[in-house]
């Protein structure tokens, strides 16, 4: 049974929305946290593991070098004040994926703390949100719950246990309470974590793919009644894998909340569900307090102390941050503030540069991802970067065009070809039988019968009005079943009537 809602707008009346981000980034280094399985996607399950990430008797954790100064990288980046010491703890925390159970991650001594991030939303409004902190931990493993009808644990009849990612290195950031964002909390928790990806991707230290689970975010929603300054009770969204869907989280719970407190009943701390089929959340487990996890320092890894030197030596690598890298594209590429800001709130600024890095222009890059991918993206409810259209196909179909093989209407249903897992461009236009008609011959057969069909319009292109010849072409078109070359199928109708162009 689903949760009773209020309206967005009802919500908003009544309630200021109190929001707080934990997004989880994996850093992509070679190996593991604590040990030397190898750090890599998408192998077979339980094959990239070794005795320290299940636990085994005996064994000792060794930090990993890259994934500390990857944090540190992480930490500057978000403005952040890096600790000279800091030391890891375990988290006591018993699940099937943590073989050890606990977690080996950092507690009061985060390597990086105190940090802020500026977040422009879509009318060129700038929100600060700040960061408690940014500390380094290691992933668990991953769960696959079998039989049930949700691939939730409940109602399953067993689940698999892939250790692979146990023991990746994650960096989880977590931001300080954010207030004053009324009803633009939702939007303002996509830009957000948009953000947080463009700026790790942007250094290198993790793929930073989402639907891999690279970025992940846990949501944190509270009400409380306009006026009142104490915080209201939070529920928890987990492990929201998209953009969108943490925009829509957002917004589901703050109706949610909304509609638990206009019925008298407390809300309840607690960790939710997110579904994207059907936009809502569902109860979890009641939340814990760090309290709960019993904390206490690690002992088998001495602390780690981050020399001011080390810390400036990385700071000096660090690339242009993301708003001049911002700039500096724009001015590249010749896009005014307008045209810039939609590529922006799209989400297709990667998929954009990656295209032009491929070979084709910034103008047709745009048209192709601003006028084609982002409205399909929009009616498959995911983000642009989810369709998986390489920026290699963008190139292949426009060079298809602009070589008069296909025109721009075959052109769009060539993507949709490949969109639909059919092969290459050039594959779907063999298979499918896409290829402009130029032959002389068949165009003025259809020519013909379309004058034929219109004789009023001939007189009138005989008479100077050529304006009218979209009509005829037009009736060509049809005939063609729309791959006719439109440019020949003109000439051809005005030398027919022996009209000059």
């Amino acid at each position: 049974m689903s949760d009773a809602t209020l309206s967005f707008e009802e919500a908003m009346e009544k309630y200021d929305p109190v929001l707080g981000f934990e997004v989880h980034v994996e850093l992509n280094t070679k190996t593991k946290m604590f040990s030397s399985a190898p750090n890599v996607f998408g192998d077979e399950p339980n094959t990239n593991v070794n005795e320290v990430d299940l636990g085994m008797p005996g064994v000792l954790p060794v930090v990993n070098r890259t994934a500390i100064e990857s944090s540190i990288k992480i930490g500057l980046a978000l403005n952040c004040k890096i600790a000279e010491t800091c030391r890891f703890a375990r988290k006591n925390y018993f699940y099937p994926d943590t073989p050890k159970n606990f977690q080996t991650s950092q507690y009061d001594e985060p390597i990086a703390y105190d940090g802020y991030l500026d977040i422009e939303l879509s009318d060129g409004t700038v929100f600060r949100v700040e960061i408690e902190r940014a500390h380094m931990e290691e992933d668990a493993g991953k769960l696959t719950h079998m039989g049930g009808a949700a691939g939730r644990i409940q109602g399953a009849d067993y689940s698999l246990v892939d250790y692979n990612r146990s023991g990746v290195p994650l960096v989880e950031i977590v931001t300080k309470p954010i207030e004053g964002a009324g009803s633009r909390a939702p939007e303002l928790a996509k830009a957000y974590v948009a953000a947080v990806r463009e700026i790790v991707k942007n250094l290198g230290v993790s793929d930073a793919r989402m639907e891999r689970g690279n970025v992940r975010c846990d949501a944190n929603v509270s009400l409380r009644p306009h006026g009142r300054e104490r915080f209201g009770i939070r529920s928890e969204t987990k492990n929201v894998n998209s953009l969108r869907a943490v925009e829509h989280a957002v917004h589901y719970e703050i109706r949610r909340h909304a509609a638990v407190l206009e019925s008298g009943e407390p809300v309840i701390q607690e960790t939710r569900h997110w579904h994207e089929d059907t936009r809502s959340t569902t109860s979890g487990r009641p939340k814990s307090d760090a309290d709960d996890y019993r904390y206490f320092p690690e002992p088998d890894l001495v602390p780690i102390v981050a020399s001011r030197e080390w810390v400036e030596e990385l700071r000096a690598t660090l690339p242009e941050p993301p708003a001049a890298r911002r700039k500096r594209l724009q001015a590249d590429w010749g896009y005014s503030d307008l045209e810039f800001r939609d590529v922006v709130n799209a989400g297709v600024m990667d998929e954009i540069e990656e295209t032009i890095a491929a070979g084709a222009t910034a103008t047709v890059a745009r048209k192709w991802w601003m006028g084609e991918i982002v409205g399909r993206a929009k009616n498959a409810d995911v983000d642009p970067g989810q369709l998986g259209v390489a920026p290699a196909t963008i190139v292949e179909l426009n060079k298809m065009v602009e070589d008069g093989k296909i025109n721009n209407k075959m052109a769009t249903e060539v993507l949709d070809g490949v969109l639909a897992g059919e092969g290459t461009p050039a594959d779907i236009v063999e298979k499918r039988g896409l290829a402009v008609v130029s032959d002389d011959d068949p165009l003025l057969e259809a020519i013909d019968a379309a004058l034929a069909a219109q004789p009023g319009v001939a007189e009138k292109i005989r008479g100077g009005k050529v304006q009218a010849i979209g009509a005829i072409v037009g009736g060509v078109m049809k005939a063609t079943r729309g791959q006719a070359d439109a440019g020949r199928v003109r000439e051809l109708i005005l030398e027919r009537l022996g009209v000059e162009g």
